[in-house]
């Protein structure tokens, strides 16, 4: 007789005590099986989910488990060929989704086709300066009292920037660290400072009584910083004309504070400048918190946000306007733009507003 023919029926595949899931026919069903149901995958997500039903789960993830319960001497010829099938699958499922990723781009680049020759009606929304917009709203809210917007220019005369607004040749504001001076630097030409010497140049020209709101660009040897900028504006009041007392003035600033931020109170504080007399600071009520928040943000638990300087004109400044102080008296209140900007719109940092990014004027829009 010839040799037993025992040893090969424990050939995996072979023999009748071998788990039908490890034979050939079964795995090469189970390929079949996959390959068709990839090639009917129409998209990704077709795939993907013939993916899940041939590679992560079915009928060769059954057999990979299988492998397990085997003898040892059966192991590496079961693992090989249930490697080798889905080594296979594999390979199928990659090539049908680089077919359906090439046709996918396809249908992209047919369907989003632009022809970049043809015109286009499409224009993209402008915006204003928020500074510009704010400008025009402290402006609005005088023009409705009835008083005139006045302008000047940038390029000012020493006198008209310091000496008519009583700054003396002394005075610290005068020195090169806070000036820009036009060359030569004793040429008696500088960048405005501030926008008092358009009140001067009103001054100067009419006859009181006087009513106008003066907003302009101005310059100071400033670092840019989110707080300080060399480059900003100011807007200043100036009323001049018989029986104007420091009355006057509170009711001008009560009615601009409430027009801007609502119904809050303000209080004044004494202060000191040289073209005022007397001269005060003015806060008024933190119109987020009301003094009610220790940890408010905006007026840092005060319950106050300070809002700028102001008083009554100093008779040298009316005497060097030729205005008799005598019979005429004045009253001046001056602040930051960007400051309005900053306290009513909630901007954090100056640099926003002069970088340029339309991102951030976006936020604005085209408000008239």
């Amino acid at each position: 007789m010839s040799g037993p023919t025992t040893p090969d029926a424990a050939t995996p595949g072979q023999g009748a005590d071998l788990p039908a899931a490890l034979s050939e026919e079964a795995l090469a069903a189970a390929l079949e099986q996959a390959q068709v149901a990839f090639a009917a995958a129409a998209d990704l997500e077709a795939l993907k989910a013939a993916r899940l039903a041939h590679v992560d789960k079915g009928a060769i993830a059954g057999a990979r488990r299988e492998i397990g319960a085997l003898p040892p001497a059966a192991k590496a010829e079961a693992g090989k060929r249930v490697g080798a099938a889905l080594d296979a699958v594999r390979a199928a499922y990659t090539a049908r989704e680089e077919a359906l990723q090439a046709a996918r781009d396809e249908r992209i680049l047919v369907q989003e086709r632009v022809d970049v020759t043809m015109p286009t009606g499409r224009r993209p929304l402008g915006s204003r300066h928020p500074i510009e917009l704010t400008q025009e709203r402290l402006v609005d809210i005088f023009v409705g009292m009835g008083w005139e917007v006045a302008e000047g220019p940038e390029v000012e005369s020493e006198w008209m920037n310091f000496d008519a607004l009583n700054l003396g040749k002394d005075h610290p504001a005068r020195q090169m660290q806070d000036t820009f001076f036009v060359d030569p630097p004793d040429g008696g030409l500088v960048l405005r400072t501030q926008t008092s010497p358009i009140q001067i140049r009103t001054m100067l020209t009419r006859e009181p009584p006087i009513y106008v709101v003066a907003p302009g660009k101005v310059f100071r040897t400033d670092d840019l910083d989110a707080t300080h900028t060399p480059v900003f504006h100011q807007i200043e009041l100036l009323a001049v004309d018989k029986g104007l007392t420091m009355g006057h003035l509170r009711g001008a600033i009560d009615h601009f504070v409430r027009a801007m931020f609502g119904d809050v109170k303000t209080r004044v504080r004494a202060s000191y400048f040289p073209f005022t007399e007397p001269s005060m600071e003015t806060d008024f009520q933190c119109f987020v918190c009301r003094g009610a928040d220790d940890s408010c943000r905006l007026c840092g638990g005060s319950g106050w946000i300070e809002l700028g300087g102001s008083g009554m004109v100093n008779r040298k400044v009316l005497t060097a306007c030729g205005i008799d102080p005598d019979v005429y008296t004045g009253f001046a209140f001056g602040f930051g733009i960007e400051r309005a900007l900053q306290l009513r719109n909630g901007v954090s940092d100056m640099r926003d507003m002069v970088e340029g990014d339309v991102r951030f004027s976006g936020q604005f829009g085209m408000a008239v």
